[in-house]
C-alpha cells in the first residue's frame, strides 16, 4: 500500500513539473512577446508566403516554423496569440470561481431557502448546451474580448457551485464547524474561516482545469469568427486558417493545433496533479 501511494505521489509530482513548465514557458513567451517574437505577427509577405518550417527546404530562418497563406509568421502569430488564450483563462477563470465558489458555498453550508433557490438555478442554467450558449450570448453581446469573458463566467459558474456545494456540505457537519457555531461566531463567519480553508484545495484544483476550458471556448468563438479582431492572432482563428490550406501548407494548421491541445493538457494535468497533491489520503 505504501508503495502504491509513493507511485501515485510520484506521478502526480511529474504531472506537476511538466504541466507547470509547459505553462510557465508560455507565460514568459506572452509577457515577453515583443522581445522574442521573430517578426510582427500582422505583418503580411505575399513573396514569402506558405514558407516552410526551418527544416525543410525552401525555408527561410527568419520564419522558424514557417509563414501562413499571407506571409504572416506562424511562431510570432503564436506567441502573441497566447497573450489572449493566457488572458482570458485567467480572467474568465477567476471571475468564474469567485462567483460559483461563493454561491457554492452559501448553498452548502445555510441550506434551506438559499440551497433551493441556488440549485434550481443551476439546474435549470445547465440545461442549455454551454457552446450554443456561448455563441448565442456572444451573438448578443458583440465581439470582444470583454463578451468573450462574460460568455465564459455566465455558462461555467454552475460546476464550480455545484461540486463547492457538495463540498461545504459535507465539511458543515464536521465537528469543528459545530464547535464554533456553539461558541457564538456568526454562521457568515464560519463559513468564511472555518469552513473556506478546508475546500480552498478543491477550489484551486477546479480552477485549473476552468482555465483549460476557458482556452478552449475561446478558440472556439475564435474558429468561427465570433472572438476579436480577424486581425488580431489568435489560436482558433489560425487553425480555421490552416485548414483551408492543410495540404500545401500543413505547418500552419499543426503548429497552433498542437500549442492549443499542449496547453489545454497542461492545465488538465496542472489540475490532476493537484488534486493528488492535496489528497489527505495521499498526505
Amino acid at each position: 500500500m505504501a508503495d502504491a501511494r509513493g507511485l501515485v505521489k510520484r506521478r502526480a509530482g511529474v504531472r506537476l513539473w511538466l504541466s507547470a513548465s509547459w505553462l510557465g514557458l508560455l507565460v514568459l513567451a506572452a509577457v515577453f512577446a515583443p522581445l522574442i517574437a521573430p517578426q510582427d505577427p500582422l505583418m503580411q509577405d505575399l513573396f514569402g508566403a506558405r514558407l516552410p518550417p526551418f527544416w525543410e527546404a525552401g525555408s527561410d530562418a527568419a520564419f522558424p516554423l514557417g509563414s501562413d497563406s499571407l506571409g504572416r509568421d506562424v511562431l510570432s502569430r503564436i506567441i502573441y496569440g497566447a497573450r489572449l488564450a493566457l488572458g482570458v483563462a485567467l480572467i474568465a477563470g477567476t471571475l468564474t470561481c469567485l462567483i460559483g465558489s461563493f454561491l457554492g458555498l452559501i448553498a452548502g453550508y445555510f441550506r434551506g431557502w438559499p440551497d433551493m433557490v441556488i440549485s434550481r438555478l443551476v439546474d435549470i442554467w445547465m440545461a442549455f448546451p454551454p457552446v450554443l450558449f456561448a455563441i448565442l450570448l456572444i451573438a448578443v453581446l458583440g465581439t470582444g474580448l470583454s463578451s468573450i469573458i462574460i460568455a465564459i463566467v455566465v455558462i461555467d459558474w454552475t460546476r464550480f457551485a455545484r461540486v463547492i456545494r457538495a463540498e461545504a456540505m459535507s465539511q458543515g457537519a464536521m465537528d469543528y464547524v459545530a464547535s464554533a457555531q456553539v461558541s457564538g461566531r456568526k454562521r457568515f463567519s464560519i463559513m468564511l474561516a472555518e469552513i473556506l480553508p478546508n475546500v480552498l484545495p478543491t477550489i484551486v484544483v477546479l480552477l485549473t482545469l476552468e482555465m483549460g476550458i476557458a482556452v478552449i471556448v475561446e478558440a472556439i468563438l475564435s474558429f468561427v469568427n465570433l472572438s476579436i479582431s480577424t486581425d488580431q492572432p489568435t489560436w482558433g482563428s489560425m487553425i480555421s486558417e490552416g485548414r483551408l490550406s492543410i495540404h500545401q501548407a500543413w505547418w500552419v494548421l499543426v503548429f497552433p493545433l498542437v500549442t492549443l491541445f499542449l496547453t489545454v493538457l497542461s492545465f488538465s494535468q496542472l489540475g490532476e496533479g493537484l488534486k493528488d497533491h492535496f489528497d489527505p489520503v495521499l498526505r
